[in-house]
């Protein structure tokens, strides 16, 4: 199993240095914290599973990069502070952290919450997520693991495959236009054209007729695409 990652915000180099050092100890992967004005790049870099955020920090203090990160994770946020006023702790957890804890502090008692907030978020007591999935009819995709089920067929799908056919339950029985298809197969590292769509529709067509799918795609002239349901697949 990889070891789980620790993003350690903390200017205090001494303090945050002994914490990574010890956590390390315990085979943790950690990195400290670097450029105070770039947190986000820095956590978006490491991809931590959990922070220890201290509230003293230059140019913008812990509750504000606490906000900012809730925008792009849910993972455990813990305050890590020298500051022990009762409202502390609460513009703490008020601004997305999930537990505080009080500069000096006993090492035991930080990896005691690490391990319990760990647990909560990816072990055992982690809430179990539902697949997620799209159906209509007998017609059903399984987005994770890229597979269409039509009745008792499953078809294996690529991922722009994949993406077309998940606007396509998802808008039946309405149109799915032209540009909602295009944003859908979007990424940031391909752009798409009309020509891109046409390529891939042609392959998710083919692939719906290799597989005996009684079911169709509808090309509606000048405004997209329409899933059209075989009596035998609703």
């Amino acid at each position: 199993m990889a070891a789980q990652r620790i993003f350690i915000v903390e200017d205090d180099l001494k303090i945050a240095d002994l914490l990574a050092e010890t956590l390390r100890k315990y085979h943790y992967e950690v990195e400290t914290a670097k450029d105070f004005d770039r947190i986000l790049d820095e956590f978006e870099a490491f991809d931590p599973h959990m922070i220890l955020l201290d509230i003293n920090l230059p140019s913008y203090d812990g509750y504000y990069w606490c906000r900012q990160l809730r925008l792009k994770t849910t993972c455990p946020i813990l305050f890590i502070s020298a500051r022990s006023g009762d409202m502390d702790q609460v513009f703490a957890l008020e601004n997305g952290g999930d537990d505080f804890i009080t500069k000096p502090f006993h090492y035991e008692i930080v990896l005691a919450k690490i391990r319990s907030h760990l647990r909560r978020a990816y072990g055992e007591y982690a809430p179990k997520q539902e697949e997620r999935s799209v159906k209509v009819g007998r017609i059903a995709l399984y987005m994770e693991r890229m597979e269409l089920h039509v009745k008792t067929v499953v078809i294996p799908l690529q991922k722009k495959e994949s993406a077309i056919m998940e606007l396509l339950l998802t808008q039946h029985p309405k149109v799915a236009t032209r540009e909602q298809l295009l944003e859908e197969l979007w990424d940031d590292q391909t752009f798409v054209d009309e020509n891109t769509l046409n390529v891939n529709m042609t392959r998710v067509r083919k692939k719906l007729a290799d597989y005996q799918v009684l079911s169709s795609i509808e090309t509606v002239r000048g405004a997209g695409y329409r899933l059209l349901l075989h009596e035998e697949e609703i």
